[in-house]
């Protein structure tokens, strides 16, 4: 792995691109890594923990442990996890002032992670959702059960991901036991309908630039609600609808978002969008389509610095739309 500290690998001519995440050991983050490798850049991991910042208005700067100077950055990949949400933001939004091409903005990341305000952003921008409920005190549990339409119905913490903090109360009694053991923690939650006839299943749609390019359907392990592969779900690749693909590319829109990932169920009322994640995982997705998900992240940089990348007389475009 290169390890780049403003020095470029002088046998590249390629782009210095940089993986602002947490563990380099992830496939997505491998796969990332690899891709840019093959096309002839300079790719180097950045751990968050190990990234700090000097605030000056002529000469804003980023260092790496030990004082090394992060200087000579063409773009930053922004994968960040929920639980370094604020200094990860802190840390993109130093990059963006100092001219560096960041795949997903500090704003953009921010947005995507406060579910309730991505919710209300999504429905302003005419999004269809499950009807959803919030409250503050517990002395609202059960008008907020009877606003989605009783039990069964979905918890979820707002501070959740990949599946977890969410809960499926079957009865009135499960969901007010539920909602107000959270609030007894001083927990946010949303409480949102349960559908049904999704029957275990969601679409993931994998948009990059404003294009859905790969989706696959996921499967709830056997007894388990939960569609998420890290929750044990299993993907298909499937062919999403005209509805469903317009409704991807708004969500990811209304949030900013140039890669997302968006997560939709099937209703009887149509599509309806669940979650929009900014740092979608790439396994589940280029396992089921065979797509090269990773590559069309790089070629969605090279694209937006003006770089090409000729082999023979022939430049190759990974950007495709499913």
């Amino acid at each position: 792995m290169n390890t780049y500290y403003g020095k470029k690998d002088e046998s590249k001519n390629g782009l210095s691109i940089a993986l602002l995440a947490s563990n380099i050991d992830l496939y997505s983050n491998q796969r990332i890594l690899e891709a840019g490798n093959e096309r002839g850049h300079n790719m180097t991991f950045l751990d968050i923990k190990q990234c700090y910042m000097k605030l000056d208005a002529k000469e804003p700067e980023a260092h790496y442990r030990g004082g090394k100077l992060l200087n000579n950055l063409d773009a930053i990949i922004t994968r960040i996890k929920p639980s370094m949400t604020f200094y990860g933001c802190a840390l993109s939004r130093q990059f963006e002032s100092m001219g560096v091409l960041t795949t997903n903005t500090s704003d953009a990341i921010k947005k995507s992670r406060d579910k309730l305000f991505s919710l209300q952003l999504l429905l302003k921008s005419g999004i269809n959702i499950p009807t959803t409920g919030f409250a503050n005190s517990p002395m609202d549990t059960n008008d907020l059960i009877d606003m989605v339409g009783g039990a069964p119905l979905i918890v979820k913490l707002l501070e959740g991901s990949q599946g977890r903090g969410v809960v499926l109360a079957e009865t009135r009694k499960a969901a007010e036991s539920v909602i107000n053991a959270f609030k007894t923690l001083k927990a946010n939650l949303l409480v949102q309908e349960f559908i049904k006839e999704a029957d275990g299943k969601d679409l993931r749609c994998f948009v990059i630039d404003g294009k859905v390019v790969a989706s696959i359907q996921r499967t709830a392990a056997p007894g388990e609600f939960r569609a998420n592969i890290h929750q044990g779900g299993s993907a298909d690749i499937v062919k999403i609808t005209p509805e469903e693909r317009k409704l991807a590319i708004a969500a990811a829109k209304a949030l900013g978002l140039t890669i997302a990932g968006v997560d939709i169920i099937r209703s009887k009322n149509g599509p309806l969008l669940l979650e929009v994640n900014s740092s979608p995982g790439l396994e589940g997705i280029e396992t089921a389509t065979g797509k090269d998900v990773a590559g069309m992240m790089i070629s969605s940089i090279e694209k937006k610095l003006g770089w090409k990348r000729q082999l023979g007389n022939v430049e190759k475009n990974t950007l495709q739309q499913v």
